[in-house]
């Protein structure tokens, strides 16, 4: 029985001190970079964002092939299990990752009742926010990839879900004045567009199987800055990091603008909301005062904060300095941060190495073949925002 006992506390102990490391990761401002690429990356990929001093890689894995309709779920119409072809291949993907000396974040495009645009014919699928049938299954999902990966070196958090927009056909707009926000809020209370409550179930199976790896949970709407507004408190669990996105000015940051007869420039006047707005350095650090202002409100941490995503679009001429606004106020705040995204091999418009020219033709080609990305990348400055800070 003393043996047993023993046995225990050390479990305990071990457990504790495994939390602890977990934590003590994010008590000091990591830097990174988002890999969204199409063909799992291999040990060239991570060395070369380690090499630049990089901590951390926020890891999506849906546009990789999968073994059934949707990689590791299988299928998000119905959760059944983890497809174990899909997970041998995350699992070796983390291993290059640690080898690396590389600290992931898995972020998931899909989850069940909600498969991501792209692989959903570019329709937005909103049955995990009409149906709480599938939060169930979400959480089944979580619960079960969590028992395989608790265990992972690389691993420093699971990101729950990419940009969730509950909101997005539930009635509230875009940008919406966070007195709106908190009406809205007060009506979708208890039903299935209830984002911190689903968060809530999600964490609670997690628990069940993982007690100590951390876990992200993004904003609202599409994982905005301003949406944590409605959210009346932190989420029960302790190990909680907040995530948002950054990419306002839409409006002027994306592929669309680049299309426009006048592009909208940055710095300069930009629609925003329901109204024009000039947006520059000190408007950029304005709206990302939202989140850490609601986290002061609610004694969270700034180190429990996490810009999970920001870019533009790399051809853009203001590109380099809007770069440099977002990163001069996430530093001056110590939030974490991984920019988007490290050479993508799917698509151009953010891999700031490319630096302001089209990409090579070889890109295109072998998207077309399925085969590994060709084109050689090297510091330019469009991307020296962020080189000059990443291990610093």
């Amino acid at each position: 029985m003393r043996f047993l006992a023993a046995l225990l506390l050390s479990s305990c102990l071990f457990s504790g001190a495994q939390a602890a490391d977990l934590m003590r990761f994010w008590d000091t401002p990591q830097k990174g970079g988002n890999s969204f690429n199409r063909l799992p990356p291999d040990q060239a990929y991570f060395d070369a964002l380690a090499g630049y001093g990089a901590d951390w890689v926020r890891l999506s894995y849906d546009k990789w092939k999968p073994q059934k309709r949707d990689f590791l779920i299988g299928d998000a119409d119905h959760y059944a299990g983890l497809m174990r072809d899909d997970l041998a291949t995350l699992k070796a993907t983390l291993d290059r990752a640690h080898k690396a000396g590389l600290k992931v974040v898995i972020a998931p495009l899909s989850l069940p009742g909600m498969r991501w645009a792209q692989n959903n014919n570019n329709e937005f699928d909103d049955r995990l926010w009409q149906d709480k049938a599938y939060w169930n299954e979400a959480a089944a999902f979580w619960r079960d990839l969590a028992a395989e990966l608790k265990d992972h070196p690389a691993v420093a958090a699971y990101n729950l879900v990419n940009e969730p927009a509950p909101e997005k056909k539930g009635g509230l707009a875009e940008h919406a004045k966070s007195s709106a926000m908190q009406g809205w809020y007060g009506k979708q209370k208890g039903t299935a567009r209830d984002l911190p409550a689903f968060y809530e179930t999600v964490i609670k199976a997690i628990r069940e199987v993982d007690p100590v790896t951390p876990v992200m949970a993004d904003a609202g709407w599409y994982a905005a800055a301003d949406a944590f507004a409605y959210w009346p408190g932190p989420l029960g669990d302790a190990r909680v990091l907040y995530a948002f996105h950054m990419y306002e000015p839409y409006a002027a940051t994306s592929a669309p603008n680049l299309k426009r007869e006048k592009p909208y420039a940055y710095p300069g006047v930009v629609p925003f909301g329901e109204q024009q707005e000039e947006w520059n350095g000190g408007r950029v650090s304005a709206y990302l005062q939202l989140p850490l202002d609601w986290a002061d409100k609610h004694e969270i941490a700034p180190n429990r904060l996490v810009a999970g995503e920001f870019g533009c679009m790399r051809r853009l001429p203001g590109c380099k300095q809007y770069l440099e606004d977002v990163l001069t106020r996430l530093d001056a705040q110590n939030v974490h941060w991984a920019f988007y995204s490290f050479r993508e091999d799917s698509w151009d418009g953010m891999d700031y190495e490319l630096g302001s020219d089209k990409v090579n033709w070889k890109y295109w080609e072998a998207i077309e073949a399925g085969e590994p990305d060709p084109v050689q990348r090297k510091p330019t400055p469009e991307f020296e925002p962020i080189r000059k800070r990443l291990g610093q």
